[in-house]
């Protein structure tokens, strides 16, 4: 999810009584509840981006050490300001809190299609829980209201019936995500004779009754939307070319740029443009088609002769 949402969640939990539990108390739960995102770092390097994302800082390792590391440096703070009066430090309220603002973190963005990388450094599968889009106003607008209603009568109750809300509007997400699943599915089966190589049945924005399809049906991607108003399956004709088998893409794959791309890329697609010398080939991820960088990476394949055959 975005930051804008993973710092209403935490400051939600505060002003729903948490933030009680030790000094600098919301605080600590807002920045825990950003804390994996510490892989921004990455920017500022030439690695592409989405190479590095969610992996070290979001895996089980990362779950279990930032949130030490957070509690360690609360508690510095809490020395070089000492407190006159009020709530003191509890080093066990600030462990409870850190860990709760980091899970917190990393469960929702296992609710999107980007993935995460659950395990690491373990194992670097990807895992997608394809319910949520990473940018729902949804979830703003019931964490901020609860969070400005709390603010106005001072009481805990508001946040505490806002993260109910998004609780629920999550786990309905997450359902609404396995029935237009099976739906697609069971269209494909009945009209293709057998299930497809890969699917993704993806959120769109703002509406939570529209979802986007994505096929990988042997040498080609299918797309369309499913729906609930009023129910549908909707396959667009045109098809998108993997173009993977082309003789150009085994040459690409070594340049650093695309092999780091490939360790994210869920369905990956190749285009082929040429170029003084050569042929720029460019490979990019159909969840996020047409979004430009760091979601498509290309290099300069020498030659420019055309491959023979079949090139999909």
């Amino acid at each position: 999810m975005d930051n804008l949402c993973h710092t209403l969640v935490g400051a939600a939990l505060g002003e729903a009584g948490l933030k009680h539990r030790t000094r600098f108390g919301g605080v600590t739960l807002m920045l825990a509840a950003n804390l994996p995102d510490i892989d921004v770092l990455v920017f500022a390097t030439s690695t592409p981006s989405v190479a590095f994302r969610r992996g070290w800082t979001h895996g089980v390792l990362a779950q279990a050490v930032l949130p030490l590391a957070l509690a360690a440096a609360m508690m510095a703070v809490a020395r070089l300001r000492p407190a006159r009066g009020g709530t003191p430090v509890r080093v066990r309220g600030l462990l409870l809190l850190s860990y709760l603002g980091v899970l917190s973190h990393v469960a929702l963005d296992l609710l999107n299609s980007y993935g995460v990388r659950l395990l690491a450094p373990f194992d670097w599968r990807w895992f997608y829980g394809d319910a949520l889009f990473i940018i729902d106003p949804w979830l703003w607008l019931l964490l901020g209201a609860g969070l400005w209603m709390s603010r106005r009568s001072g009481s805990p109750v508001p946040p505490r019936h806002a993260l109910a809300a998004v609780t629920a509007y999550i786990m309905a997400m997450v359902v609404n995500a396995h029935l237009a699943g099976n739906m697609v599915l069971e269209r494909w089966r009945v009209e293709r004779g057998g299930p497809p190589a890969g699917l993704m049945v993806g959120p769109l924005p703002i509406t939570p009754f529209e979802r986007e399809i994505i096929v990988d049906a042997g040498i080609h991607y299918e797309r369309g939307t499913v729906g609930w108003l009023p129910r549908h399956v909707t396959l667009d004709p045109a098809v998108v070319p993997k173009s993977g088998a082309d003789p150009r893409v085994v040459q690409a794959s070594d340049a650093p740029n695309i092999r780091a791309f490939l360790v994210w890329s869920r369905f990956p697609f190749w285009t082929f443009e040429p170029v003084p010398g050569g042929t720029r080939v460019t490979v990019g991820d159909m969840r996020f088609a047409g979004r430009g960088s760091p979601f498509v990476q290309s290099t300069i394949v020498p030659g420019s002769a055309p491959p023979r055959g079949d090139s999909r």
